[in-house]
């Protein structure tokens, strides 16, 4: 048919937060190499339009809330028209690396995620 199969769009996603996290001045490995792991705990994902194999695409991706003991980030996927196709959140959790039990986010990533604009209510 040439629609990008539907689960794809989690992969978009994916890459969309490991941009993002570059972009704020960390990434997942810098994560981990502190002691922090943070696996996907929920996912969500709309379909409005299809995205055709060879569209280029462009995922937005936006975090509304300093996290706290979840990272939760949204999604909006656009081909290059500008037409929406899909939007989606992830909620991320924090996890210690040496026991895998639930932490707050680090005050490190919080701290670099206000410094890129994101306003904390504390």
């Amino acid at each position: 048919m040439g629609v990008v199969h539907h689960s794809n769009y989690i992969c978009y996603y994916e890459e969309a937060r490991s941009a993002f996290m570059r972009h704020i001045g960390t990434s997942y490995a810098d994560m981990e190499a502190r002691g922090v792991v943070m696996p996907i705990l929920h996912v969500e994902s709309d379909y409005r339009r299809s995205a055709y194999y060879d569209d280029e695409l462009t995922v937005r991706i936006s975090v509304s809330d300093v996290p706290k003991a979840r990272f939760i980030t949204n999604y909006e996927v656009f081909n290059s028209k500008g037409e929406s196709l899909n939007t989606g959140s992830t909620t991320l959790g924090f996890l210690r690396k040496d026991n895998m039990r639930p932490c707050r986010a680090p005050q490190w990533f919080v701290d670099l995620l206000i410094a890129n604009g994101l306003e904390s209510d504390n």
